[in-house]
């Protein structure tokens, strides 16, 4: 990825319900808009703005389509949305120029690169609790931008600069934990100002945010301690979201849940069946999609009900789950099935409306069926949310080319616009 000037904060946009002052990058710098506190902080800002919100563009809607609709999560409505129905079919319908697959790229490595250039600078701040909340929620937006970028591809850039060298998946999660866990130890030395609050986007819980992604790519990385470790440090009462408003608008329903023309859940089981299939009775159904009769139409709901419908950056049940699964993967079933059971077992909440309604596990108590209903679990409690891909990679679901394949592709090619201004892109995956 090339070095550009990334200031992108938009002068208009308020989120959160209450006024916020942005930066209008036709009147300032970027060494104005990073030399001091006052600018970090709203300079900070467009980092939600972009990754969240912007519609066919932001990373939340395209993370969703990728992983929904390479998985059977998701069906087209209208084959003339292209570049969707090509992500559905998936194999080789999938080309660089893909808008989905561009966009996600694109947008991934313009938040990534403008959190790194508030982290350069973010010792401009000279008031400890507003460099702590800097630090913190640039390292956030830093992290969910390489964690993203690495479901979907084999590898990505790091830093920002001509022909930036890629690394591994692996490499870029393990930078994406570190910073979060110095900004976890600089925010726990150095509590947040009231000048960073009064000017920041309100809605993300900065230390259990740090926490809930430290234990998310924990997990991913086979880090099975650090995982338990961080989810166990998550408040589960704690509420963090993306909020939006009319302005800024909740990008899954604005293009998706309340339309008719792209992509709707495959059906009530979520595109599941067999022993993946949601257990019968599961309280998490209703709050995901529509009663029966199932509609041909506007059958999802989620978290993607209204405009300013917030969207939540973790779910109590994610980390519920990472536990279990690091455990079973620890070979600790025993406590494996005491944090399952969490989930199963939790009734919904005004914080934590995924319910389940469901009864103890009561399967076998061995590793490869403890697994298995943790990732049922998985596909149900974090339905939506662009999971789907890279955990079905993960637990080893059969893939493109195998008997009874539950995604169309591993990984995605990347983008054109990549390739031509990057030397150092490496090859495209086979699928």
């Amino acid at each position: 990825m090339k070095k550009i000037l990334l200031l992108f904060v938009a002068g208009a946009l308020v989120l959160g319900g209450c006024d916020k002052e942005f930066l209008n990058p036709s009147t300032v710098s970027q060494d104005q808009a990073v030399s001091s506190g006052e600018g970090l902080t709203l300079l900070s800002n467009g980092l939600q703005a972009r990754y969240a919100t912007g519609g066919l563009v932001s990373v939340l809607y395209n993370k969703v389509a990728l992983g929904g609709l390479s998985t059977n999560e998701f069906l087209i409505l209208n084959q003339g949305n292209v570049d969707e129905n090509n992500i559905r079919t998936g194999g080789a319908s999938v080309i660089n120029d893909n808008a989905v697959v561009r966009n996600f790229w694109t947008t991934s490595q313009l938040v990534r690169a403008n959190a790194d250039l508030i982290l350069a600078n973010a010792n401009n701040a000279t008031d400890p609790g507003t460099r702590s909340g800097v630090v913190a929620y640039a390292s956030i937006f830093r992290a969910l931008a390489l964690g993203d970028v690495v479901q979907f591809f084999e590898q990505t850039p790091i830093v920002t600069g001509d022909n930036a060298p890629f690394v591994s998946r692996e490499e870029a999660l393990r930078s994406a934990v570190t910073q979060l866990e110095v900004a976890a130890a600089q925010l726990a030395a150095a509590p947040v100002s009231a000048e960073f609050t009064s000017r920041i986007v309100s809605g993300i819980d900065l230390a259990n945010t740090l926490q809930a992604l430290i234990a998310r790519y924990s997990l991913v990385l086979g880090d099975y301690d650090k995982a338990l470790a961080a989810a166990g440090r998550v408040n589960l009462a704690s509420r963090s979201v993306f909020n939006f408003n009319v302005t800024a608008r909740n990008p899954l329903f604005d293009v998706v849940f309340s339309n008719k023309n792209i992509f709707e859940p495959t059906d009530a089981n979520l595109g599941l069946s067999g022993p993946l299939a949601p257990a019968p009775g599961d309280g998490r159904i209703p709050f995901l999609v529509r009663a029966a009769p199932l509609p041909t139409q506007n059958r999802g709901l989620g978290f993607y009900t209204a405009n300013d419908a917030p969207i939540p950056v973790y779910v109590p049940g994610e980390m519920l789950l990472i536990r279990a699964e690091a455990y079973a993967r620890k070979a600790d079933l025993a406590n494996a099935v005491i944090e399952l059971n969490k989930v199963r077992t939790k009734t919904a909440t005004a914080n934590d409306p995924l319910g389940a309604n469901l009864p103890a596990y009561s399967g076998p108590v061995t590793a490869d069926a403890i697994l298995l209903e943790i990732l049922r679990n998985r596909y149900v409690e974090l339905a939506f949310q662009g999971f789907r891909l890279s955990d079905s990679r993960r637990f080893g679901r059969p893939g493109p080319g195998q008997p009874g394949a539950e995604r169309n592709r591993n990984f995605y090619p990347y983008p054109r616009i990549e390739r031509e201004n990057n030397a150092n892109t490496p090859a495209d995956p086979a699928n």
